[in-house]
């Protein structure tokens, strides 16, 4: 057996128990009075098969290893003739090193010793006891496992219980493989007794309960033997139920209680939730007392799905109330189920109307005022100050709505508060535009740059929009956000040339197609070629895709798809409003890398978006030359209406606004180019970076995964860098990591939270402490 054995823990430093117990073998082969080299092979009695779990194991480490059983030469198994010949060195198949070890399940030492009573299948191997030797106690005595762990005396002399629990436990330990894997230094001055060994197989009873009951024949088909014993050993001791005998759905019941230990499952369950995606239907099918009045029912999902009915069927009642009646019904509705927002099944997505109903709240409160000023600038005033917020829960409680029937009951709770609000708002700025004479009475201002500016351009961005975008920026820099008026109509045609570096370089004409101005100098149309002509001319370098150009010059970028989503998705532009906002940060991110220090955001128009479709206002076909859904450009010989003013690019061309927020063409949801503060009190956003350098540049110099763990490098290794796994890499809350992890001399380990993201695309992140992106790679989860 030299040689035979060289296993070591993980650590290197111990032998592990099965190493121990190989070196024992070893030991007893060189006890004999015979030398190691002479002895013909050491016998191992095991009346009671406690060792045999541990044979695939000691294959590996003992090849001169041989079992009496059935005839099996590749696991060196067969009747004692067989193994006679084996040991013999006689069959040419069976080669081995060193002592051979003849393992006896059983056997005793008793039975080979009276050899005329010896049974016959055993005597061919009877006279091996006088040329080998038998492993056994100093009392002669057959190895027991609790004997060889406890015994000092050719054991390993730990300290071991000797209870009937400890003996059966030790069995499951070492059918598992754990124990036999443990270094003997571990084991030294602890007590071995049953939980502790059954800790080995189950080293997590709490999240064991998750896996079983997330698939509960699967899991004990998987954990069949000692694993599983050891399983139902534990939930009859410490959870108070058998799951043999009681069945998921017992465990379900107790889950949603949460009583004594099922405490810390749930508190598990609330914060692992995505790994268990199958619990949440057992526990849907779990009743609850509905008698208590004061009775705990947030873990129990039918509360939760009988509250949402309750709340759709609410807010879809608001359709038949006054404006007041229904700011009344959901500000009661918000006491009754808002405090299902803090339940796990509004986490889970599984609450949208009630996380609809926070924003409803805030809209139904907001919405109470209707003094909107009498000027424009202090309707403008107000509505930067505190009443964009309308709008912006308007969307948001949209937002949360994925269904047509969440749908329908969120849009008629907003056309009972938002729509009256957003009507007499628009009627108000209206009015205030009439007395005014227009928006713009002083024609379009100049602009001018200092070198270094960026001037980003986003169709589309609403004033509420742009707040959102200034919270996400501020992670870049200092943000200023200042408003101005678009031009009238608030087309993107002419608005975006209104609110160019070059505007003083346009002008329009009578004649002039959809709003589409000229190139002053030559009133060539302002199409895209002369558009970005004008610009390189003034000093601005139109830049396209992922183009980062000159930070010293001025540049001018387009990036945002905010009104073409509109345009054609309606009402799921507010579900889709943080996805393109993160498209744009991820924009001005590479080019913030690339050394822009600063950044002048700038949009042409806002827009409406009414749920449920905005009024329709009639303008007869023959008095339009062309008609839009907010506006129409009136034939020279039309009759003038109540809302008509001259196009700012060109007066004599003369344009009708539908009132209010109607629209000339039927069943518009989003719509742009009439009077509302909405579509015309257009933001701009001013970003300054810290510093006249570009930011520090690092390289990710190694990613590799381990399962969902991710190993990553950067260089150099600075100190103050931080790592992440997002969907999308200027998104903080796209992250899929469990925790954003520091580098540590340019190292980090980071995990994904939900295996059920293993095979996304994902990118990994390197922030400096300021949370700015400074690199990042695409990657796949697990890959």
């Amino acid at each position: 057996m030299a040689g035979a054995y060289d296993d070591k823990s993980e650590h290197g430093k111990s032998p592990s128990l099965a190493a121990s117990l190989v070196e024992a073998l070893r030991l007893s082969a060189k006890g004999n009075s015979h030398t190691a080299a002479s002895a013909a092979a050491v016998l191992w009695p095991d009346k009671e098969r406690q060792w045999q779990a541990a044979l695939p194991l000691l294959r590996r480490l003992v090849p001169g290893l041989f079992e009496l059983g059935s005839y099996n030469p590749d696991a060196r198994s067969g009747p004692a003739v067989w193994l006679k010949c084996a040991i013999a060195g006689v069959l040419p198949e069976i080669q081995f090193q060193g002592v051979p070890v003849v393992y006896l399940p059983g056997v005793s030492r008793t039975e080979l010793r009276a050899i005329e009573s010896c049974p016959r299948s055993l005597q061919p191997l009877a006279e091996l006891q006088y040329r080998g030797v038998f492993w056994s106690q100093v009392n002669a005595k057959d190895w027991t496992v609790s004997a060889f762990l406890a015994s000092k005396n050719g054991g390993l002399g730990l300290d071991v219980a000797q209870d009937q629990a400890t003996q059966k436990a030790l069995l499951r330990a070492l059918s598992s493989g754990e124990l036999m894997g443990k270094a003997v230094h571990e084991l030294r001055g602890r007590l071995i007794d049953a939980a502790w060994l059954d800790s080995l197989l189950a080293p997590n009873p709490t999240r064991d309960i998750l896996v079983w009951m997330n698939d509960a024949k699967a899991t004990e088909c998987a954990w069949q033997g000692g694993r599983w014993e050891v399983f139902v050993s534990r939930c009859r001791k410490d959870f108070g139920f058998d799951p043999a005998k009681d069945g998921e759905l017992t465990a379900a019941e107790k889950l949603a209680a949460r009583t004594g230990s099922w405490g810390a499952v749930w508190e598990l369950y609330k914060d692992a939730h995505s790994s268990f995606p199958a619990v949440v239907d057992l526990l849907s099918r779990v009743q609850y007392s509905m008698g208590d009045l004061f009775a705990d029912t947030s873990a129990y999902p039918k509360a939760n799905d009988e509250g949402e009915s309750d709340l759709r069927y609410r807010l879809n009642a608001l359709s038949a109330m006054t404006a007041v009646q229904a700011r009344v019904a959901i500000l009661d509705a918000e006491k009754q189920h808002g405090e299902r927002r803090s339940w796990l099944w509004a986490q889970m997505g599984k609450a949208p109307l009630a996380r609809a109903l926070g924003h409803l709240a805030l809209v139904a409160q907001h919405t109470e005022a209707t003094a909107f000023g009498n000027s424009l600038e202090a309707q403008a005033e107000g509505y930067r100050k505190e009443a964009w917020r309308v709008d912006a829960e308007a969307l948001q409680a949209l937002a949360q709505a994925h269904t047509k029937a969440d749908q329908d009951a969120v849009t008629a709770a907003l056309r009972a508060v938002y729509l009256p609000w957003l009507e007499a708002s628009s009627v108000a700025f209206q009015k205030a535009v009439v007395e005014s004479g227009g928006l713009n009475p002083g024609g379009v201002s100049k602009v001018s740059d200092p070198a270094g500016t960026c001037v980003v351009f986003v169709d589309g961005l609403r004033f509420d929009v742009a707040q959102m975008l200034a919270g996400r920026l501020g992670g870049l820099g200092q943000v200023a956000l200042n408003s101005g008026w678009t031009s009238l109509p608030s087309v993107t045609a002419s608005g975006k040339a209104w609110v160019s570096p070059v505007a003083n370089l346009i002008a329009g004409k009578a004649d002039d197609a959809d709003f589409e101005p000229n190139v002053a100098a030559t009133m060539k149309p302002l199409n895209t070629y002369n558009f970005l002509k004008l610009l390189a001319d003034a000093g601005y370098e139109p830049l396209t895709g992922g183009e980062t150009g000159d930070p010293a010059g001025k540049a001018w970028v387009e990036c945002g798809d905010l009104d073409h989503f509109g345009h054609e998705h309606g009402l799921r532009l507010a579900r889709d409003i943080d996805s393109q906002l993160a498209e744009i940060v991820e924009r001005l991110q590479v080019l913030a890398d690339a050394g822009w220090r600063r950044f002048r955001i700038v949009t042409d128009h806002g827009w409406l978006l009414v749920p449920g479709s905005m009024p329709k206002a009639e303008l007869a076909k023959s008095q339009a030359e062309t008609r839009w859904g907010r506006c129409a450009v009136l034939k020279d010989s039309a009759t003038a209406t109540p809302l008509t003013f001259g196009w700012d690019w060109c007066p004599q061309v003369q344009i009708a606004f539908a009132p209010g927020i109607a629209s000339f063409v039927a069943g518009a949801e989003y719509a742009h180019g009439g009077l509302s503060l909405q579509e015309c009190l257009v933001p701009e956003l001013t970003l300054e970076l810290e510093g006249g350098t570009p930011a520090t540049n690092v390289s990710i110099s190694k990613l590799a995964w381990r399962g969902l763990r991710c190993n990553v490098e950067v260089l150099p290794p600075l100190p103050g860098l931080k790592v992440d796994i997002r969907t999308k890499a200027a998104a903080e809350d796209s992250s899929i990591a469990a925790a954003v992890k520091d580098l540590v001399e340019g190292k980090a380990s980071l995990a994904v939270a939900d295996d059920s993201n293993e095979g996304a695309v994902a990118v990994l992140v390197v922030l400096d402490s300021q949370g700015k992106l400074l690199a990042k790679m695409n990657t796949t989860v697990g890959e």
